[in-house]
């Protein structure tokens, strides 16, 4: 007798990029069986854009909280200071940073970027950057609202599947990210207009947080590529 198969969660693109300045130096530490490094650190990334009003240029800062583990962490870490310049490549994580100090937020914080590679440069001045790449699947209907500044943004929730090797566990592991996607201008009144719960999106865009108590953080976009069928 034949088992009956079970439906294969096909896995989606998720690549995170940044580069910025270590905000603290890494509190390193050891987990055993197996030995291993494992840390958490903040990168900070600076975003700036002309103010129409004004007529001047804006500028903010966003704070990433990055987890590292295992031999990147001896590779890429062991001699950093506050104020060095850090290259990361990672992915979306539903890890809960440590620097949360109650349940409630504990409990309401999304995750962090887990990283896949990570290089250090010295200390000095270097453009930041502050990328994601991933592929989408649409969990919620869009809700559109206008800005102070007359600006269209459209509001979703989006989920990722993401096949990773867990180096604490051992194993590989299939983990479903959930993110809030923010869509601006006329991508934003289309995604209002013609998104649908399970359609697949491929969005470039940035990692940003919310200002609210537990700094969620979200996808902003800047380009969506859609697969409706």
């Amino acid at each position: 007798m034949h088992k009956a198969s079970t439906p294969v969660q096909h896995q989606q693109l998720c690549t995170v990029t940044l580069l910025g300045n270590l905000v603290v130096r890494p509190d390193i530490r050891y987990r055993a069986n197996p030995v291993s490094a494992v840390t958490e650190i903040i990168l900070a990334t600076t975003t700036k854009w002309l103010d129409k009003k004004s007529n001047q240029y804006k500028e903010w800062t966003s704070y990433h909280p990055v987890k590292v583990e295992g031999e990147l962490v001896e590779q890429g870490l062991l001699t950093a200071e506050k104020g060095d310049i850090i290259l990361v490549q990672g992915y979306l994580s539903n890890i809960k940073p440590n620097n949360a100090e109650n349940s409630a937020e504990i409990q309401s914080h999304p995750g962090i970027v887990h990283a896949s590679h990570i290089q250090k440069f010295k200390k000095g001045y270097t453009q930041t950057l502050n990328q994601i790449n991933c592929t989408v699947q649409i969990a919620s209907i869009p809700q559109l609202i206008k800005t102070q500044n007359n600006k269209s943004l459209a509001q979703v929730k989006v989920t990722i599947n993401q096949r990773i090797y867990s180096i604490e566990k051992q194993c590989w592991q299939n983990v479903l990210i959930e993110r809030e996607l923010h869509v601006w201008g006329k991508q934003a009144e289309y995604t209002a207009e013609h998104a649908q719960i399970g359609d697949s999106v491929m969005v470039e865009g940035k990692l940003n947080y919310l200002t609210s108590a537990n700094k969620a953080q979200i996808i902003d976009a800047k380009t969506l590529h859609w697969f409706k069928s």
